[in-house]
């Protein structure tokens, strides 16, 4: 079978695989859709942390079974599924802790290990999540969907509160459709007026503001009445972001970090304890909230139909990628295999 291999940063090359054979506990799955995310643009400039050449990306995965054993399940040959990606170990404390994602031995597929540039690959079965309801496109996005959703689930946010997302890529969607959906109050904020325009107009989000705007800050009170936001979610990764978000936040109130910075971030300590601030990161997604995710896309909920701008066939990644990828209107890009 052909297979896409990223050799070298900016450099993906078809290479020739055997089909997979599954082992016990393992599930054969036919690839049909992939989504392309933050992490894959980033290992493709060299800018990925925990990452290793050469590397088969692809974790956002929309797939059929083709070959499973008896599973106790109920799942079958035939069924759609989306992955959860994250291989963790089932005796670490993180794990036995129910958090899974953030495993001490997390092996991450398409980043830690091989993943789903291909036409088939083998799973544990225990992370394929069926859902013969959804298309395969839906399926391929319901990963990046889940990053968004845990950090508002890390969060905390209620109804009765004003988020403030900074970052409208994928993740920052995913995390902006959700807070919608809970009812609360939400404010969006990016330097891309592309971006901000696609919230306003496509998934109606009430308030977007420009991140470099000067006057921001007044901004973002004039909204809350004075006020400043209860909870800040930063999806950028960049630093300046990130660090500023100490600033945006209420007192007592709860920042979380979603986007990755492959570097160190400073922040004013007496500002922390005056505001009396909760800091937390988010690192991937439960087996819980992919559940959660794929039901509020099966019921409307969260719509991902116009969030996929860019397609390309598997075979023409090497030449297309990094031209796609570029792209100032991207939103979400699909391989189709």
């Amino acid at each position: 079978m052909k297979s896409i291999q990223l050799e070298t940063p900016g450099r993906f090359k078809v290479i020739d695989e055997l089909k997979p054979i599954r082992e016990l506990g393992e599930a054969l799955v036919r690839v049909h859709r992939i989504g392309v995310c933050g992490t894959d643009i980033h290992a493709f400039h060299g800018r990925q942390p925990f990452f290793d050449y050469p590397r088969i990306l692809g974790h956002e995965l929309g797939a059929e079974i083709i070959e499973i054993n008896d599973n106790g399940l109920g799942l079958k040959p035939g069924d759609k599924c989306s992955i959860e990606p994250y291989f963790n170990n089932k005796c670490s404390s993180a794990s036995r802790m129910g958090k899974s994602n953030c495993c001490e031995d997390l092996k991450v597929l398409g980043v830690h290990i091989d993943g789903g540039m291909r036409p088939y690959i083998t799973v544990p079965i225990e992370k394929l999540h069926r859902a013969n309801e959804l298309s395969f496109e839906q399926l391929a996005l319901i990963e990046t969907i889940c990053i968004g959703t845990h950090g508002i689930e890390r969060s905390m946010l209620t109804k009765d509160e004003t988020i403030l997302i900074l970052g409208t890529g994928p993740i920052g969607l995913g995390a902006i459709q959700f807070a919608l959906a809970l009812g609360s109050r939400v404010i969006v904020a990016d330097i891309s007026e592309q971006r901000l325009t696609f919230c306003r107009d496509v998934i109606s989000v009430p308030h977007a503001l420009k991140a470099d705007a000067p006057d921001f800050e007044d901004q973002l009170k004039n909204l809350c009445g004075g006020d400043l936001p209860q909870v800040v979610l930063d999806a950028t990764g960049n630093r300046f972001s990130m660090e500023r978000t100490f600033n945006l936040a209420a007192n007592g109130g709860r920042i979380v970090f979603v986007g990755l910075l492959m570097g160190e971030i400073s922040f004013d300590d007496p500002n922390l304890h005056r505001k009396e601030l909760t800091l937390m990161a988010s690192r991937n997604a439960t087996p819980d909230t992919f559940k959660k995710v794929i039901g509020a896309v099966a019921d409307g909920s969260i719509d991902t139909k116009p969030w996929i701008t860019h397609r390309m066939a598997i075979l023409d990644v090497p030449k297309q990628f990094e031209k796609i990828a570029s792209q100032p209107d991207l939103i979400k890009a699909i391989i189709e295999v």
